[in-house]
């Protein structure tokens, strides 16, 4: 199992929210490229940035930022997510180097739209879905909708999604442990590679992944908890290697 640092880009600085609250967030680094450097000096093999002003206008607006650690770190994977809601943004994206884009909002409105983009795309389409007691949430966690994050999810089971970032939103940014039953329900519900995320704090929440009774959990996300030091990168990734048999 892949750990995934989490760099979250609020007005160009490197930041973290709680429970997807842009008033209540933490200023974690003026830098996000040196930030980056930190977590791929550790170990990191995948990085996971957010453009949080993004998620909420609907289109990138940290990307500077983007470009310039995708630049700094050029053979790095790198996934993105935030205010990606068209082709032109996708392509934009990709053309810069990125891997991985991630759909959320677009994909819950328009669950259409993931099929013609994962055509267009093949291997670049995550699609993120966020979820707040089974129910997923959209516009930078704004709305909480009727919609429940399992039917959804089976309904991009054959459009060629490469993954789907799964965020328990009632625990991200909380520090109160991952929620265990809800990404495994998840993972044993479709045959997409699933990412979790929210809640991650220390490693016995990589103990709990790793020996869950699913082998679709492919990655973990990991914020607050590194920043914050009750999860050391280098070390948890050992033990997710260690425990995944790599």
């Amino acid at each position: 199992m892949l750990l995934i640092p989490a760099i979250d880009l609020k007005d160009g600085k490197c930041v973290r929210l709680r429970q997807g609250r842009m008033e209540d967030d933490t200023v974690f680094s003026n830098d996000p490229v040196e930030m980056a450097g930190r977590w791929v000096m550790e170990g990191a093999r995948r990085l996971h940035l957010v453009d949080l002003n993004g998620a909420f206008a609907g289109q990138p607006v940290n990307g500077e930022v983007i470009q310039a650690i995708r630049e700094a770190y050029p053979s790095l994977p790198i996934q993105v997510g935030g205010g990606i809601r068209d082709e032109a943004t996708i392509e934009t994206y990709l053309n810069l180097g990125i891997d991985a884009c991630i759909i959320g909002t677009k994909a819950v409105k328009e669950p259409d739209f993931i099929s013609t983009v994962c055509r267009e795309f093949p291997g670049s389409i995550i699609v993120g879905l966020d979820a707040k007691e089974g129910m997923v949430a959209i516009n930078g966690w704004a709305e909480v909708t009727d919609i429940d994050v399992v039917e959804l999810a089976r309904r991009f089971q054959d459009d060629g999604v490469s993954a789907i970032v799964y965020t328990d939103i009632g625990r991200d940014g909380m520090l109160a442990g991952v929620n265990l039953e809800a990404t495994v329900n998840l993972a044993n519900a479709v045959s997409i590679p699933i990412i979790a995320s929210g809640g991650i704090t220390n490693l016995d929440d990589i103990r709990a992944l790793c020996g869950a009774s699913t082998r679709n959990i492919m990655g973990a996300i990991t914020g607050r908890a590194i920043y914050e030091g009750t999860l050391d990168f280098g070390e948890g990734q050992r033990l997710a290697d260690q425990l995944s048999g790599v």
